[in-house]
């Protein structure tokens, strides 16, 4: 097929549907041919099988998604400057956070749902913590640097996080995954604010870029069910969800996790806030085991949240997260007082809200318990899902009150 696109991709028949209606992914099985040798991340021209330009995307030739668009337009080519307009039109539809002064630390990127597979950048009071997963984030990376520092208000400094195990499936290298890319150095931990709650985190060694920022609105729901309850936080992490339930009233706090950095961090967190003279215990275990010993030891709390870290990285461990899933939930709801509360989460996104829910619901028949479901949760407004783009909603959440 001649064409004027030099470096091209051309899709097998009938195999552009998903692609005309925006979705962002184009897997390799759809391509039936390359041209042009492009590099890792360069821009490729998108042809349908009569060879129409259908828009221009990133090639990673080591992954299964083998092309992440860019541009849906034949007309505009996927270049620095469009990249860079890109990152300035997402730092400005989170306008309002800097305006309403809730909290000091939001994302700013949120890769395909921003037009920028692969690029997360998230902003902590000065610095821009950015994760590139994603050949195409990386061959762009010059220019996002550049537009996050220019765009930023107040940007201190740039820090790379792309320490993720995604890297792998796009083959690209471990060397430069962390560093220092512009401005200045991070503090060991930067404090910063959430609801009048202040949190210390730490960007270099941190889950995620150093804090679950898609957690924020989960953190107000399960605050303002907090009072007056014994609480138990289990996969705590650095402590979010503990402090928002002790700073909104609850009489106590188990913090439950395996990590005893996490852990220390956490009572930090606790002292920066004041809340040393409340009660607080901190316990270092694996969740499973210790929800089975306060099984066995009689043990019963008002208030529990369940915030695993990724049960399946693909539907081919759903089953496996399904059983992990339900075991957690079922050993939870079994040490919940009559009247309590479970806010229990999903971040699987290969697992769907309607599933997570079908779990819980054979979870608590198993309990032999009956449940309210009180509210459903899902990521904060600074990660938003782009409509052609269902995959980008990852996290769900649902709040349960027992009834029995």
């Amino acid at each position: 097929m001649e064409t004027k696109y030099a470096k091209h991709v051309a899709l097998n028949p009938r195999r552009d549907h998903a692609t005309r209606h925006r979705h962002p992914w184009i897997f390799s099985g759809a391509i039936r041919a390359v041209e042009g040798d492009p590099a890792p991340g360069e821009t490729v021209a998108v042809l349908d099988a009569k060879g129409e330009c259908i828009g221009w995307g990133s090639y990673s030739p080591a992954s299964q998604i083998r092309v992440r668009m860019l541009s849906f337009d034949a007309g505009l080519v996927a270049d620095a400057e469009l990249v860079a307009g890109r990152v300035a039109a997402a730092i400005g539809r989170r306008a309002d956070f800097w305006v309403n002064g809730y909290t000091s630390a939001f994302r700013l990127v949120h890769g395909e749902s921003d037009g920028l597979p692969g690029v997360i950048a998230d902003w902590y009071d000065g610095w821009v913590v950015v994760q590139l997963a994603s050949a195409g984030a990386v061959y762009w990376q010059d220019a996002i640097v550049k537009a996050l520092e220019t765009f930023t208000p107040g940007c201190r400094g740039v820090y790379n996080r792309s320490d993720v195990d995604c890297r792998v499936r796009e083959g690209l290298p471990a060397e430069g995954a962390t560093g220092l890319l512009a401005g200045e150095e991070p503090p060991e931990l930067i404090e910063v604010r959430e609801g009048g709650i202040r949190y210390l985190v730490d960007v270099r060694h941190g889950h995620k870029t150093g804090f679950y920022l898609d957690q924020r609105d989960a953190r107000a729901v399960v605050g303002s069910l907090a009072n007056g309850a014994d609480m138990l936080n289990c996969f705590a992490y650095t402590g979010g969800f503990g402090l928002a339930a002790r700073a909104a009233g609850a009489m106590s706090v188990t913090q439950l996790d395996i990590s005893p950095a996490a852990l220390e961090l956490a009572k930090r967190n606790a002292e920066l806030d004041h809340l040393c003279g409340t009660r607080f215990d901190y316990v270092e275990a694996d969740v499973f085991k210790q929800l089975r010993l306060y099984r066995d030891q009689g043990r019963q709390f008002d208030l529990i949240v369940l915030d695993p870290p990724k049960f399946a990285d693909s539907k081919g461990q759903l089953m496996r997260a399904a059983r992990g899933y339900k075991d957690i939930n079922l050993l939870a709801m079994k040490l919940l007082r009559p009247n309590g509360i479970l806010a229990t989460f999903s971040c699987s996104g290969a697992v769907s809200s309607a599933f997570f829910e079908t779990i819980c619901r054979e979870a608590a028949f198993d309990a032999r318990r009956g449940f309210q479901i009180v509210a459903r949760t899902r990521q904060a407004a600074d990660h938003p899902v782009d409509i052609a783009f269902p995959e980008g909603e990852y996290l769900k959440g649902l709040v349960l009150r027992s009834t029995d």
